[in-house]
């Protein structure tokens, strides 16, 4: 996309955004920002080719770009696993300016002919921490953690909604016992590894698993992962 092209997105994304609390990522706020700017219906179209879905998914694309910036100026190597795991699902929070723009974006994405184009938002919200945060792996680990921070996102997110707590300390609580059960989980895989019963036992799925690689960004970045050892 050209800058010409993605300064006139971010321009109207900045009008909807206005409209959305009112009437949702809908058709009816995409025609409402593009009246307020005075573009006209090929100059939307040729923007968001799908319509309101295009800048809702910019919006939360958006959010995650932010978060970049906020994970790449902390100071993460003072901090434990969990505590940069917290922090970054609270700085992505805290990124979405409104709940209730938020709310419906996942109200929107909710819908059936919507989930995937969420789960894919999700996917990538979990990639981009783990990507500032440093991991390395690249086997079967690789999505296994991004899976378990999109559950942890998805469910944080939902509680962060209904949250009316001072300054949703309720949701930073909720976020740290969900960190924790995953924390337990990590620390129960750990004794099966170091069990040399269960370990043998598992030998064959894990050799099985250490073959999934995930995605090389070089190449093909529209597939879910590759086969084997190369790169």
């Amino acid at each position: 996309m050209d800058q010409g092209v993605n300064a006139a997105r971010e321009a109207l994304l900045d009008a909807m955004v206005m409209h959305v609390p009112f009437d949702g990522w809908s058709e009816a706020s995409l025609k409402a920002a593009a009246r307020d700017l005075d573009m006209s219906r090929d100059e939307v179209s040729a923007i968001c080719p799908r319509g309101a879905i295009d800048l809702a998914a910019a919006y939360h694309k958006r959010g995650d770009a932010a978060l970049e910036m906020v994970l790449a100026q902390a100071d993460l190597g003072a901090m434990r696993v969990r505590e940069r795991v917290a922090f970054a699902v609270r700085s992505r929070l805290e990124a979405s300016d409104d709940k209730e723009t938020v709310r419906r974006g996942t109200a929107l994405f909710a819908l059936p002919q919507h989930a995937a184009e969420g789960a894919k938002l999700i996917w990538g919200t979990a990639d981009t921490i783990w990507d500032a945060l440093g991991d390395t792996s690249d086997d079967f680990n690789w999505y296994s953690k991004r899976a378990i921070l999109s559950g942890v996102y998805s469910s944080t997110v939902l509680f962060w909604l209904g949250d009316d707590s001072v300054q949703d300390q309720a949701t930073w609580a909720f976020l740290d016992r969900r960190i924790e059960d995953v924390m337990r989980f990590e620390k129960v895989k750990g004794q099966v590894n170091d069990n040399k019963l269960l370990k043998r036992l598992f030998a064959g799925p894990n050799w099985l698993l250490s073959q999934i690689k995930p995605p090389n960004r070089q190449m093909r970045t529209d597939l879910p992962g590759r086969w084997g050892g190369t790169k």
